[in-house]
């Protein structure tokens, strides 16, 4: 079992570390940026999220020298290790909207143990707040947050999330149209931990994909959402880990018809 005492050490470099990464991003945020693509046009990296992930490995090093790194860029692991303690890092979130000057993206760092988060923090530097999930709760720049009290669908915002490629837009579409046929409202931010973070708040009342995301993308806020009061599953309805397939994220009070508006996409 891990010790609430190692969880607290965990929350505190997983704050640091996001702070020292958001700062090599927040550094070169509006200036000319040399952009690459990685897997298709919409998917972009820049120098600045090889050099955000670098810093934020060397802070948590720096405290914990053995444990292993999960990553977006370059050679750091692709999955989330089932057993021991372990690391996950989005150095820049959001980074469509970083190169286009967009103020929605921050550094995402989360420590898991045998799998399940134990702690985060998402730092947005243009935004100038800072998320920190750890044994005594979750914060946004020092002050707890909860999930929305909302009850009604019909007065519920809601955020269809992570990003359907182009021969998915048919589902895109599907997931839009769902959403607006069942709640009040709906956003869309470009940045899932970002997303997620907001429903931890109650900014917004869920954020749902049907798709399998990535862990880097979401363990972090998942986090916050469930330590704020919040509910988050995978399309069967099951309590949601780093490998489930959909990602249903709510304040609890709207989750079934989150969660049916989810299915619509795959049905």
């Amino acid at each position: 079992m891990n010790e609430p005492q190692s969880d607290t050490k965990r929350a505190a470099v997983a704050m640091q570390a996001a702070a020292d990464g958001a700062t090599v991003a927040a550094n070169s945020f509006r200036t000319n940026l040399d952009v690459e693509h990685k897997d298709g046009k919409t998917d972009v990296v820049t120098q600045v999220d090889r050099d955000a992930q670098e810093t934020v490995i060397e802070t948590i090093r720096t405290a914990f020298p053995d444990d292993p790194v999960v990553g977006e860029e370059e050679d750091a692991l692709k999955t989330v290790p089932e057993t021991g303690p372990a690391w996950i890092v989005d150095p820049i979130d959001g980074t469509n909207n970083y190169v286009r000057g967009s103020r929605a993206f921050g550094t995402a760092v989360a420590a898991v143990v045998d799998g399940e988060p134990v702690a985060a923090a998402f730092d947005c530097p243009a935004l100038s707040d800072t998320y920190r999930v750890g044994p005594d709760g979750v914060f946004r720049n020092g002050e707890p947050l909860s999930v929305s009290d909302c009850t009604d669908p019909e007065t519920a915002t809601v955020c269809p999330t992570f990003w359907w490629d182009f021969d998915q837009r048919d589902q895109y579409a599907t997931a839009a149209r769902a959403v607006v046929d069942r709640f009040g409202d709906m956003r869309r931010y470009g940045c899932t931990q970002l997303e997620l973070a907001l429903v931890a708040s109650g900014t917004l009342e869920g954020t749902m994909t049907n798709l399998q995301t990535n862990p880097w993308d979401t363990v972090a806020g998942v986090q916050s959402i469930r330590a704020a009061g919040g509910v988050v599953t995978d399309l069967e309805g099951n309590r949601w880990r780093h490998d489930s397939t959909g990602l249903v994220a709510s304040n609890g009070a709207v989750h079934d018809e989150l969660l049916a508006a989810t299915r619509e996409i795959v049905e």
